[in-house]
C-alpha cells in the first residue's frame, strides 16, 4: 500500500507552519512493516513558529534537543513529555530557520489491529478505535514512534520507513481553533482539524 502513494516533498514543509498545517491535513501517515504497514490520514495538527512562539521548543535558540526544528524541512521531531509518551513532530521552513507541525491526531486506515497491539488496548467498541489514534501521545504509540528510533527521520523519502504520503484525497474542510494543552501562547488560533471528522481530539469549537 505504501509504495501506491509518493510522500511529501522538502518543497511541501519548507513553508509557513500555518500553510503546511492547511494542506497536511488529509494526506497519509504511513510506518512500514513488512506486509503489514500502519496508514493512517492526519486530521489535526498544531503549528510551531520558531523563535517568536513562546510555546515553540525554538523559542530558546538551537540547542542539541531541538537541532532537527532549525532543518533541513520535512524531518521528525520527536520528543517525551510528561515522563510517559512520545510526540511526533515535523519539520518546517527553509533551512535553518526553526518551525515545525505537531502531529495530534489521526484516522487509522490500515494496520488497526498491529495498532491497538502497540497500544496494548483491544479493539472491542467504537469508542476504543477513536482512542487508538486520537491524541499526540497515542498515535506516537500506535506507529511504535520513539525519539530513540525516529528522530530526524527524513518523512519525505519513501526509503524511509516512517514517513507521509499524498494518496490524492480531495482537500478536506478545515477548522482552525486555538491551540490545547497549553500554558504559553495558548490563545493563538494555530490548531487545524478536518471538520466533522470523529477522531479528533479535544474542544472543537472554531475560531
Amino acid at each position: 500500500m505504501p509504495k501506491l502513494f509518493p510522500p511529501l516533498s522538502h518543497d511541501f514543509f519548507s513553508r509557513d507552519p500555518r500553510k503546511v498545517s492547511r494542506e497536511i491535513l488529509g494526506k497519509l501517515l504511513v510506518r512500514k512493516n513488512g506486509r503489514n504497514p500502519l496508514v493512517a490520514r492526519i486530521v489535526e495538527v498544531e503549528a510551531y513558529l520558531g523563535a517568536d512562539d513562546a510555546a515553540a521548543h525554538a523559542a530558546c535558540g538551537r540547542t542539541a534537543r531541538n537541532a532537527v526544528l532549525f532543518g533541513p524541512p520535512g524531518h521528525a521531531y520527536i520528543y517525551f513529555i510528561y515522563g510517559n509518551h512520545y510526540c511526533l513532530n515535523v519539520s518546517c521552513m527553509p533551512d535553518g530557520i526553526p518551525g515545525c507541525i505537531l502531529v495530534r491526531a489521526l484516522e487509522p486506515l490500515k494496520g488497526i489491529k498491529e495498532m491497538a497491539t502497540l497500544r496494548g488496548i483491544t479493539l472491542d467498541t467504537t469508542k476504543n478505535l477513536k482512542l487508538l489514534t486520537s491524541g499526540p501521545g497515542r498515535l506516537a504509540e500506535a506507529f511504535g514512534i520513539t525519539r530513540e528510533q525516529d528522530n530526524n527521520k527524513d518523512l519525505t523519502s519513501a526509503k524511509c520507513d516512517l514517513y507521509i504520503a499524498d494518496d490524492g484525497s480531495p482537500p478536506p474542510k478545515v477548522g482552525i481553533t486555538t491551540r490545547i494543552g497549553l500554558t504559553k501562547a495558548a490563545e493563538l488560533p494555530l490548531r487545524y482539524i478536518i471538520s466533522g471528522n470523529r477522531f479528533v481530539s479535544g474542544p472543537r469549537k472554531l475560531v
